[in-house]
């Protein structure tokens, strides 16, 4: 007799339809979900421009070779110049001291939010460059160093420390 009471109840009122239907349910949400982050997710470490990037390389290379040839050595640092500024330090050497730039651009890039790069312009005199750059984030930031006619280029990496205060 109990079993043709179970039988008569509505289906809504059974436990095993709700269980079978608790996996594709569980899919649905989850892929709405996965669409939601998709469609508004950060692709910034996904270049739009890829294929001009891959064009650039070869000229890229040959910049580099340039710096080499020239001589280039190039010693940065970072110190805190007030509460979220920080005064950037370049000390730039060259075999050919006639070749020294009165200017140098530096491309301080962000490892992960291409919105923080800043591209600088440093003036400077017997190789000694700097200036002070606002709010720049304790992280480890990558350099790209050229003369103003980016007839030749340098990396390196700089870590800026939180300042603590």
């Amino acid at each position: 007799m109990n079993n043709d009471a179970s039988m008569q109840l509505p289906w809504y009122r059974h436990r095993w339809p709700w269980i079978l239907a608790a996996g594709p349910v569980t899919v649905i949400i989850a892929g709405v979900i996965t669409t939601w982050l998709a469609a508004t997710g950060n692709t910034a470490l996904v270049a739009d421009d890829y294929y001009k990037q891959g064009l650039t390389i070869n000229r890229t290379i040959e910049r580099e070779r340039k710096a080499t040839e020239l001589g280039v050595e190039l010693t940065v640092s970072a110190t805190p110049a007030g509460v979220d500024d920080t005064r950037l330090e370049l000390v730039l050497r060259m075999t050919d001291a006639t070749a020294m730039p009165a200017r140098l651009r530096v491309l301080l890039a962000h490892p992960t939010r291409s919105e923080l790069d800043r591209e600088l312009l440093f003036d400077g005199r017997d190789g000694h460059f700097g200036g002070v750059v606002r709010a720049l984030q304790p992280t480890h930031w990558k350099l790209v160093i050229e003369d103003e006619a980016r007839s030749w280029r340098v990396q390196q990496s700089l870590s800026v420390e939180a300042s603590g205060g």
